[in-house]
């Protein structure tokens, strides 16, 4: 049996006492933070020999995500709906393709007929093994890094949680064993849980144990009112990406909701971070892209800044993640480099630069190197540096 130590039981009793009645939270460490300053958000520019030409004449159709692993390596994960005229002249490349640091395509793998339908999202985890879902399908897989093996599928191809089991039945949202739709995975590095943001057909996160057990879920489908409100836990249509950070939280992106909803991992809503300039609900976009679609964090332990993709403005969007200020922004919809046709999915390696894989008519992955800040290139212009 172990032994405490007798004077830290003051202490803890303090600490409890600050807790309880509201003079000390360590969840609001970062809400007291100090702003940053716009000019020291992270710069980027897109790296336009990134990724190098793929062999075999491959041609990839919408990118359901993009993921990176502990070594840079990136993988793409590949929906292979080529146009016509691009299965004339080109050959559809794998379902799961990985780039090394300099853009070289050094594996692939995919079964099409495996693989979850409309393959999206991809994750790798803290055992380098590599996590994909499918927004047209209840599945979730989980990967050797070499693809060779299916080690682990939570859910059956092709069978939905609705009411019938079909897309065309009602989403009951409740399922401890599958999905409707599945956007998105996280999986905990401190225990190998497995979070699903269950966002196209269903509205929630579910919870599974490292072997596939159902934990927990927590979420719904949310009104217009809800969403003009930004109350927690409430989804308006597509609950689209889970994140989690260094300290446990976890992000969500709530899509057509225009923010990123936060909780702690049993479920308990702690903030929005809101992406501005947001809409009254419902809003009149013609289509379905939100200004929120993905989240990701620069590399550095304190996880400094959060980065989102707007994929209805087709830009990347800089918050300092303490407070959820709006530091700065890039990209713009476009067909050139360093523009996007829907920007759907992002990651970040550890050197800060940032992947934006594209689905829609953009149908690529291109990397942005982050080079330096604002105030950085300030100094530089004005002879400073």
């Amino acid at each position: 049996m172990g032994t405490t130590t007798p004077y830290l039981w003051p202490a803890a009793i303090i600490m409890a006492v600050a807790i309880s009645i509201g003079i000390w939270n360590p969840l609001q460490n970062r809400a007291n933070a100090a702003p940053t300053p716009a000019s020291a958000a992270p710069r980027f520019e897109v790296d336009p020999y990134w990724p190098k030409p793929m062999p075999n004449n491959w041609v990839t159709g919408r990118l359901g995500g993009v993921c990176v692993d502990a070594q840079d390596h990136v993988f793409i994960a590949n929906r292979q709906d080529l146009e016509e005229k691009e299965t004339e002249t080109g050959t559809s490349a794998p379902p799961l393709i990985e780039f090394d640091p300099e853009g070289n395509v050094v594996n692939s793998f995919g079964d099409p007929k495996v693989v979850p339908k409309t393959i999206h999202s991809c994750f790798v985890d803290r055992e380098n093994n590599l996590w994909v879902a499918g927004s047209a399908d209840g599945v979730v897989q989980k990967y050797t890094h070499d693809g060779s093996k299916l080690l682990l599928q939570i859910g059956t191809k092709g069978v939905l949680d609705s009411s019938d089991g079909t897309s065309n039945g009602r989403a009951l949202n409740s399922s401890h064993t599958g999905f409707f739709y599945p956007a998105g995975i996280a999986v905990d590095p401190a225990n190998g849980d497995v979070y699903v943001a269950d966002g196209y057909g269903n509205s929630r996160i579910a919870v599974f144990d490292r072997n596939g057990h159902f934990l927990r879920q927590w979420g719904r489908q949310g009104t217009a009112a809800e969403a003009e409100a930004a109350m927690g836990g409430a989804f308006l249509k597509i609950v689209h990406c889970v994140v989690m950070d260094h300290a446990g939280l976890v992000y969500v992106c709530d899509k057509q909701g225009d923010r990123v909803q936060v909780f702690d991992k049993m479920g308990n809503f702690k903030r929005n971070v809101l992406i501005d300039p947001r809409p009254h609900y419902p809003n009149s976009r013609p289509t379905e892209w939100g200004a929120n679609s993905d989240v990701r964090f620069s590399p550095d332990s304190e996880q400094r800044f959060m980065y989102t993709v707007d994929e209805w403005r087709d830009h990347i969007d800089i918050f300092d993640n303490a407070t959820g200020q709006l530091l700065s922004s890039f990209g713009r919809p476009g067909h050139q480099l360093g523009e996007f046709t829907h920007a759907h999915t992002m990651a970040v390696d550890s050197r800060g630069n940032i992947y934006v894989a594209e689905s829609g008519y953009g149908r690529r992955v291109q990397k942005f190197r982050i080079v330096g800040s604002s105030a950085q290139s300030a100094n530089l212009r004005h002879g400073n540096g």
